[in-house]
């Protein structure tokens, strides 16, 4: 078999991108906290149009808060990733269910430290709409949106699910839409600038492939399926 047709080690890909998205999330970090002019201005700019958006526009602003406290609030993801440990539990799958637990944990770590090591503030407001907890950076809604749905549809793709399968497709979608919109909200109601909340996405995702390509190098005799589908 010559060089270019020998498969890759098991978690290369994932392993891959995991290094790439935790380094961007570094240089971001540096960047905002320098700071870096042009990426303050982004920040500033981004909070204060949202914010008088939040305030003139006072339905979609309820909404926004309706979301981030309940539809998308880390404790729902928290949740649903409890329901799956327990479901895979049921089923006998220990390894895997204390593996997904886990992952959540050191996702929860790694959030709460850095936010006590940076020490970011918040947006201040003479008229806040939102009020929230703890240092800025990096934001733990978007953290924990990023992480639990990506370490999700990891394992249902760990169960052989095919990418042009319609579910798949549409759990893909909703996945983005919910961390996309996890991440607006938290600007929208100004209890995040919006480096704080792309940080979140990058170091949840970050986290969630790491465990995947960990998992995949410890058990290469249950190797995930190919991420573009392809067959040998």
């Amino acid at each position: 078999m010559s060089g270019a047709n020998r498969p890759s080690p098991p978690g290369v890909w994932q392993a891959g991108m995991a290094a790439v998205l935790g380094a961007a999330a570094v240089l971001l970090i540096v960047l905002a906290l320098l700071p870096w002019q042009p990426l303050a201005a982004l920040d500033r700019g981004t909070a204060s149009e949202l914010h008088t958006a939040a305030l003139e526009h006072r339905a979609p602003t309820r909404a926004m808060r309706i979301l981030t406290d309940w539809v998308w609030d880390p404790w729902t993801f928290r949740l649903l990733l409890t329901a799956v440990f327990g479901w895979l539990l049921w089923r006998g799958e220990r390894l895997m269910a204390y593996w997904t637990a886990g992952t959540a944990l050191v996702g929860s770590g790694v959030q709460q430290g850095m936010k006590a090591a940076l020490g970011r503030e918040r947006p201040r407001w003479r008229q806040p709409v939102d009020s929230a907890e703890y240092a800025a950076m990096p934001s733990g809604h978007a953290m924990t949106a990023a992480l639990a749905c990506v370490l999700l549809l990891w394992l249902w793709r760990e169960r052989g699910a095919p990418v042009s399968d319609l579910w798949w497709r549409s759990a893909v979608v909703a996945a983005v839409v919910s961390v996309v919109g996890v991440a607006f909200t938290r600007v929208w109601l100004g209890v995040h600038w919006l480096t704080d909340t792309v940080v979140g996405v990058l170091l949840g995702t970050a986290v969630a492939l790491a465990s995947a390509a960990a998992w995949a190098a410890l058990r290469p005799g249950e190797r995930l399926p190919d991420p573009v589908g392809r067959r040998g």
